[in-house]
């Protein structure tokens, strides 16, 4: 994925996209101009359509970057893992790690969906139910008493839980995340429990 750090130099092409989610996460992707883009970067605007045919097709690939990177990250998991316990965890942890590593796409994300055009947005939206898929699987064999809608449920929940964290991080990046893997994963894990569907009772 273009925007995620690696060890190696990144590709103007790279650099342009990593630009590009900081400005769009701070000022929303019709507060930013395609000279403000350029400015970002270090070239005129013009210029960044040698790279990006329009605005748009720009925060098509991002996003789509996005959602591959996490499908790709979360089936490679959930594969490697050696208990339903284990495969949650990895999950837990690989989502949590993404979002605290890369807040700025984590708020495009989840603010600009609706500015994609029409293919992107198809092609976004069925990469996300991929990914929402892997989750409840390993949700269901880690709380067997869970159903399909309820595990369905949870992990949009943890979702936004741990997606939120762009917008609050009142503790240091390592304390945030063992916060909310110990969050999200005992959440998770009691998905299924008794005492969850006694609470909705007495309601």
């Amino acid at each position: 994925m273009a925007q995620v750090p690696t060890s190696e130099k990144p590709s103007r092409r790279e650099q342009i996209l990593a630009a590009a989610a900081e400005l769009f996460a701070r000022h929303g992707f019709h507060g930013v101009g395609i000279d403000d883009l350029g400015s970002a970067v270090g070239v005129s605007g013009p210029a960044l359509y040698r790279h990006f045919r329009s605005k748009d097709a720009m925060l098509g690939e991002m996003l789509t970057s996005i959602s591959e990177v996490l499908l790709a990250g979360g089936e490679a998991r959930a594969a490697g893992a050696r208990t339903p316990r284990d495969t949650l965890g990895e999950l837990v942890a690989f989502h949590v790690d993404f979002a605290l590593d890369n807040p700025s796409l984590i708020t495009v994300q989840e603010r600009n969906l609706g500015n994609l055009t029409d293919p992107d947005r198809r092609r976004v939206r069925g990469l996300q139910r991929r990914y929402v898929e892997v989750w409840v699987r390993a949700i269901q064999d880690a709380a067997p008493a869970a159903d399909e809608p309820r595990a369905r449920a949870a992990a949009h929940a943890v979702f936004g839980l741990i997606n939120s964290t762009p917008h609050s991080r009142h503790l240091d990046r390592d304390a945030m995340a063992a916060l909310l893997r110990q969050m999200a994963l005992s959440a998770l894990l009691d998905v299924g429990s008794t005492g969850a569907a006694d609470l909705n009772a007495a309601v």
